[in-house]
């Protein structure tokens, strides 16, 4: 080009043509060349990456979600071990949406990032609080609910557990579910009193109402459905929570995937849709035990 460029400015009559507009042209022209040499190999790579992960699920024709069926309202494992709560309904709606089937996947607290860096799952929906150890390794959608950590306690005794310091005591034992951000939240405000982990975290509060622990520190939302399971025990202050937290999706790293998912939710709660069916899992007569 550039020598075609330069052949043809020789024919041009000189005062047609200054020395600086044949450079100019000149460098114009190299500087096309150039660019064409440059972003070749990066069109070529663009053209072979991998589809999204939002396209991935649509070519499948399944949305995998991990999900542990052990938090009411959000999941819970029935004894017939299908999965029901608000997370399930959210995720069968999210499905719908998508066009695709939905296969719920267990997973559990403590392997909950383990089993999604293995890939056993597209997203996982649960109940999950958004914390900064796990955005390190993931994305979040927009929050769905805000909520904080706060006590449940046997209703006699709620009186002397009302802040961490009353809690933080010799002889005071608080029971977690290992894994999550219950356990994570006691052991960071705690050094005086007796942490007490438990395996099942659905038959936790039992252990409360039978006095083999004092207090659990979980998530308002929660105190408030298991004070209505349980009378015996009392959710204290569920308004004025310890701390600050988000529930929401967890998602790959893919922008595509999390702007859907964050429009999805952004329709399903203007829609009144989330509202109707966060009541509905509030207000349902929960069984007491897995089966």
């Amino acid at each position: 080009m550039v020598r075609l460029l330069r052949a043809h400015a020789r024919t041009l009559p000189a005062r047609r043509l200054s020395s600086a507009l044949l450079a100019a042209i000149l460098w114009i022209a190299a500087l096309t060349l150039m660019l064409g040499v440059c972003l070749a190999p990066h069109a070529e790579a663009a053209d072979s990456t991998e589809p999204s992960a939002l396209d991935q699920i649509i070519e499948r024709g399944t949305l995998r979600v991990g999900t542990t069926g052990d938090y009411k309202p959000f999941s819970y494992r029935t004894g017939d071990h299908r999965f029901i709560g608000l997370d399930p309904d959210m995720a069968a709606n999210l499905a719908q949406t998508l066009g695709v089937k939905l296969e719920l996947v267990p997973t559990s607290w403590p392997t909950l990032m383990q089993d999604y860096q293995n890939h056993r799952f597209d997203i996982a929906m649960s109940g999950i609080s958004v914390n900064l150890d796990r955005q390190k390794k993931a994305w979040f959608s927009a929050p769905y609910q805000r909520d904080g950590k706060t006590p449940i306690a046997r209703c006699d005794d709620q009186a002397n557990y009302q802040t961490l310091e009353q809690i933080d005591q010799p002889g005071v034992r608080v029971i977690v579910n290992p894994g999550g951000t219950n356990e994570r939240f006691a052991r960071e405000h705690l050094h005086k009193g007796t942490i007490v982990d438990y395996e099942d975290n659905v038959t936790i509060f039992d252990q409360i109402a039978q006095g083999k622990a004092d207090l659990m520190m979980t998530d308002a939302i929660e105190t408030r459905l298991q004070a209505n399971l349980h009378p015996e025990l009392c959710a204290i202050h569920p308004d004025q929570p310890f701390n600050f937290s988000e529930k929401a999706v967890l998602l790959p790293k893919d922008m595509d995937l999390k702007l859907f998912v964050d429009q999805w939710l952004r329709q399903l709660k203007e829609s009144g849709t989330f509202d109707q069916q966060l009541k509905h899992w509030l207000d349902y007569d929960w069984p007491q035990k897995a089966g």
